[in-house]
């Protein structure tokens, strides 16, 4: 266990060394594509992708799925917390993406405890064939696509590996042209709703996590068959909160902590866009989203709206 810990713990800090060290800094050096979708070219690479094709997942895996900047981290810390309670695991074991890091981390994964927790930004047709082959659960968590834009663009300005922006204008043109990482939201999204299975799958949002925390790890925990008493429940929520989360961002993210956890907010995008971009949105919204069921959780009119 020690050995595993530790070397999980090695690959961690190496990649936010990579993250946070890199020379790169133009658009074409920091981003690559693969099967037309870009990628952070500092940490993903085509052999990285090669492996997972012939990843073997396990049925009692956990696996998370975001688009990007839509409660990644805090999942994962939830789980953490969850899984420390309920098998006795420390904290933060294996932190990493599955498409992050070199072949050699992925082929490490095989050593890892069952049961395993896993995240990734991938869209529907990237995820290992091996993951719907097992059967293994999978929690996709959506942010509203308006607040999604405003906290990827920060995000992008403050991590290294990523391509910085003069503006916010030169942004939103990328982000509505699917011109980033892990591509178009309304893409990414729309595929998942398609491919929905209710026996494997369950979504959140990260509205529902802000206003009511509490159930949401209660429905979490019932989700991955990881039962909790109501007393460990409010400690997990205690211990996660995104406040919390904020607070230890620099042991949990090194100095990068606080581009992980920016500010969480709901309806921040109301300080950044135009009337014109809004309405954009609004209809990119109503032609992929309105009328199915993950449109309907994002609760659109109460949180897209001016």
């Amino acid at each position: 266990m020690a050995d595993i810990t530790q070397t999980s713990k090695n690959d961690r800090a190496a990649l936010m060394e990579m993250i946070h060290s890199t020379t790169k800094t133009s658009f074409e050096d920091l981003l690559f594509s693969y099967k037309g979708i870009l990628y952070p070219s500092v940490i993903c690479s085509l052999e990285t992708f090669q492996a997972l094709e012939v990843f073997e997942a396990r049925e009692d895996d956990l696996l998370v799925v975001t688009y990007p900047k839509n409660g990644t981290n805090w999942l994962i810390q939830i789980l953490y917390e969850i899984m420390a309670l309920v098998h006795n695991r420390e904290r933060g074991l294996d932190a990493t993406m599955i498409e992050f890091g070199s072949p050699e981390v992925i082929a490490r994964f095989k050593d890892r405890l069952s049961p395993r927790i896993f995240s990734t930004h991938l869209q529907f047709k990237a995820i290992p064939k091996s993951f719907f082959e097992k059967k293994v659960k999978m929690l996709l968590v959506l942010r509203n696509p308006k607040d999604t834009a405003v906290s990827f663009y920060h995000f992008h300005n403050n991590l290294p590996s990523l391509p910085s922006y003069d503006c916010w204008d030169s942004f939103f043109k990328d982000y509505i042209d699917g011109n980033v990482c892990y591509g178009d939201y309304f893409d990414f999204v729309s595929a998942w709703e398609k491919q929905f299975n209710q026996e494997t799958m369950m979504a959140i949002t990260f509205e529902e996590m802000k206003l009511d925390f509490l159930t949401t790890v209660r429905k979490i925990s019932e989700f991955f068959r990881l039962p909790l008493s109501e007393e460990q429940i409010r400690l997990v929520a205690k211990n996660t909160s995104f406040n919390s989360m904020k607070e230890k961002s620099e042991n949990t993210h090194g100095k990068l902590g606080d581009s992980f956890f920016r500010k969480g907010e709901i309806g921040d995008w109301k300080n950044y866009f135009s009337e014109d971009q809004s309405k954009v949105v609004d209809a990119m919204f109503e032609k992929y989203l309105a009328g199915t069921k993950l449109g309907e959780m994002l609760n659109y009119e109460k949180y897209c709206k001016f």
